[in-house]
């Protein structure tokens, strides 16, 4: 039968059909059969020998009494029979688990279902045979595997929730740590607010307090406008007057002594005598008592006698690109603040802080003497007409005039309150001005050796002076970003040009005296046509400060001393700008040969440049 062939097939050596037997005989006591299934392969791990079971006569049933009692009870009578021999090793048989179709069977075999056996064998081997049922075996787990299987995964639940906790714990703290920044940053925010609107309700005060001033000062400005108005009328008119009397008393002590001493004289000798002009017309602002050794101001309608040899000059193919670096050297130890153009000969003045001045040879740059005398810095220097003398000013207030015949210091002016930062000569020879970090500047008359003129009317310093050439006009530019122009011979001003939003530095004229240019501490170069009043070009080279300007002797091109090292080059009919560096520090001061060929440069780095 296939019940016994299968049961004898399953069985190993004598050792495991005696653990089979005893088992057999525990099972009928204690609890139900089971058939177990095992598979032995030929090349199996251990040496026994294993013997074929055959089917006896002796096992066998006949056909009608073919059941699985019948098989069961034969298969133990056989086992009972046969010796038993017992293996020295011992082989535990592993547990398995049931078969979902055995565990059926013996289920219905230990309630004694015999119909029902049969009729679910026959179906089953029916649906095998077909095909219907799946070769893969399913097995009942015991209590032991489930248990098992419950075990592992408690475990793993547990060390998820182990996980679970433990990122629980982070993500509190990590909400705890958020909390308090979000509480700082709340705290933070609230506070810039505060401050946001206080700032909010200053700028709002601070608004409404100068808007209460605007029309204050406005009123103010149209007082002070007319007060200098009314001051200068009556300058004016006290001149006036007092020339006038001055006329009167010469011609009466001239008539007293010419009575005295000398017939009368006809009526027309009189009248000339009445007619002639005083030379003292023109008193000194800071005193009205005249000097005998006063010098008198020339007459303002002369002209600029080189105007025909500049204008000659002119060429269309002046450009300021064709400069190049031809000569460089070192001239001081420390900055040179400032260079000036003799005003007949090849040679450049130049000033520094190391309080020395010196004069060189251009354009192979020797040097032809050296000056000092000053106890402060130098701050400017300038020629005389005469191309003899030379006018320095300095951080200890005074301007000094140098004599090259003898070499030394022949006038040292003093009468500035803080620095004076430049000097100019009038044409004429006999007047020096000087401007100062005191808010003025001040006409000196060299044969007197005094102060002519104060000019008050910046409410800054006052950073240059130049006097306009063959001319009694002074040009003066000032840290209160304005740029005047006074009359040197009444001390009045004339005209005054806005237009600047920073502190001038400088400003020049062109040669022919009809525009100017002016530079301030952004870099803003302007053009300001003098006849107008008015600014003609504004130019942006910043935004490093610009601390001179120099027109060519054609006006065609100027110069810009800047402070980022360069120095630029402007062309005044297309504006064009282009830079010329060489310098290793703030550019301080440019000017220009008498034909244009030449452009020297100065810096804090101490050397003298030369582009031709």
């Amino acid at each position: 039968m296939e019940t016994i062939h299968n049961l004898a097939k399953h069985n190993k050596p004598t050792e495991v059909k005696m653990a089979a037997r005893h088992e057999a005989a525990e099972e009928a006591v204690d609890g139900p059969y089971y058939l177990e299934k095992v598979f032995i392969p030929e090349d199996s791990e251990d040496d026994y020998q294993y013997n074929e079971v055959t089917v006896d006569d002796e096992l066998s049933v006949t056909e009608g009494e073919e059941d699985l009692e019948t098989a069961v009870k034969a298969a133990l009578d056989q086992t009972d029979a046969s010796p038993l021999r017992v293996s020295s090793a011992k082989h535990p048989v592993p547990k398995i688990p049931e078969v979902v179709d055995d565990f059926l069977r013996n289920y219905l075999v230990n309630m004694g279902m015999k119909r029902t056996l049969n009729c679910f064998q026959t179906e089953w081997f029916e649906m095998k045979h077909k095909g219907l049922i799946k070769n893969q075996t399913e097995l009942i787990p015991d209590a032991y595997v489930h248990n098992q299987l419950l075990d592992n995964e408690l475990k793993i639940v547990q060390k998820e929730r182990d996980n679970y906790k433990q990122a629980a714990f982070e993500a509190g703290e990590t909400i705890i740590k958020l909390q308090r920044e979000r509480d700082f940053h709340r705290m933070q925010h609230k506070r810039v607010v505060q401050e946001k609107n206080r700032l909010i309700e200053d700028v709002k005060k601070l608004k409404k307090h100068y808007a209460s001033y605007e029309p204050a000062l406005r009123q103010l400005n149209d007082k002070y406008q007319t007060a200098v108005r009314q001051k200068m009328l009556v300058s004016l008119e006290r001149d006036r007057a007092f020339s006038q009397v001055q006329n009167l008393d010469g011609s009466l002590r001239s008539s007293q002594t010419q009575t005295a001493l000398k017939p009368a004289k006809s009526p027309q000798e009189r009248a000339k005598t009445q007619r002639s002009p005083e030379k003292g017309a023109h008193l000194p602002c800071d005193d009205a008592r005249k000097h005998p050794k006063d010098s008198e101001f020339p007459s303002s309608t002369r002209l600029n006698p080189y105007l025909p040899q500049i204008k000659a000059l002119f060429s269309p193919n002046t450009k300021s690109a064709n400069l190049s670096l031809s000569n460089s050297f070192k001239a001081h130890t420390m900055a040179v603040s400032f260079l000036a153009l003799h005003p007949r000969k090849m040679i450049v003045a130049s000033s520094s802080d190391d309080q020395l001045w010196r004069l060189w040879a251009i354009p192979k740059g020797e040097m032809i003497m050296t000056g000092e005398g000053h106890t402060d810095w130098l701050s400017s220097c300038s020629f005389h007409p005469s191309g003899d003398f030379l006018g320095t000013t300095s951080g200890d207030a005074t301007v000094k005039v140098w004599d090259f015949a003898q070499s030394r210091c022949v006038l040292s002016l003093e009468g500035h309150l803080h620095a004076t930062w430049a000097c100019s000569f009038h044409s004429c020879g006999d007047f020096v001005a000087s401007c100062s970090m005191d808010n003025t500047a001040k006409v000196w008359d060299l044969n007197s050796e005094r102060c002519r003129c104060t000019l008050r009317g910046h409410v800054d310093s006052v950073n240059s002076v130049s006097f306009l050439p063959f001319s009694n006009i002074l040009l003066t530019c000032s840290a209160d970003k304005t740029l005047s122009l006074w009359d040197a011979r009444a001390g009045l001003c004339s005209q005054t040009f806005y237009g600047h939003k920073h502190s001038c530095n400088y400003a020049a004229f062109n040669i022919t005296g009809d525009t100017i240019a002016s530079c301030d501490s952004f870099g803003v170069v302007k053009l300001w046509d003098v006849r107008n009043v008015s600014a003609m070009v504004s130019m942006d080279t910043g935004p490093h400060p610009s601390n001179q300007v120099a027109f060519s002797p054609t006006g065609r091109v100027l110069a810009v001393a800047s402070n980022d090292g360069s120095v630029k080059t402007v062309e005044v009919a297309s504006l064009h700008v282009s830079s010329l560096t060489a310098h290793d520090d703030a550019v301080q001061s440019v000017t220009f040969d008498h034909k244009g060929e030449y452009l020297v440069s100065a810096g804090s780095d101490g050397a003298i440049h030369i582009w031709s």
